[in-house]
């Protein structure tokens, strides 16, 4: 697919993803990132605030990967490229939920010197639920 056969209204759709509790070790692992949310089963039987995760939840970056290698996926065979990427994490997402990411094209812009497509992104889970929302940049080289 080339940069001309894009549509605003268009639909990409990424690898689903189903976190396990070894890949969330692996994620505290490889970010550092050890905050018992996303370890201790004990920890996550208490309640914080109004809120109760009712077990350890995944780290929300990892939504962020799915949807830049859907990105990365769709956009390296046309020579393209990733840009930008803002994400907004909406529900949490435990081990063995299925989550998938999704883009719907938004704009489609030509400068001088370049092409561009913005982008609103999602992640899902299945039971259809919103965990993960953001807007996309990519840029077409001319």
């Amino acid at each position: 697919m080339s940069f001309e056969k894009l549509s605003i209204g268009q639909e990409i759709v990424g690898t689903s993803f189903s976190p396990t509790r070894e890949t969330i070790r692996n994620f505290c692992e490889a970010s550092l990132d050890f905050n018992p949310l996303h370890l201790d089963d004990e920890y996550m039987k208490g309640d914080f605030g109004k809120t109760n995760f009712g077990g350890i939840i995944m780290h929300g970056m990892n939504n962020f990967g799915v949807i830049t290698k859907m990105l990365t996926d769709w956009l390296y065979e046309q020579n393209a490229v990733q840009r930008r990427l803002e994400t907004r994490w909406k529900s949490p997402v435990k081990p063995g939920d299925v989550i998938t990411p999704k883009g719907r094209i938004t704009a489609l812009k030509t400068t001088g010197t370049s092409r561009w497509a913005s982008l609103d992104v999602e992640v899902r889970n299945q039971r259809d639920e919103i965990v993960a929302v953001g807007e996309a940049m990519a840029e077409f080289p001319l």
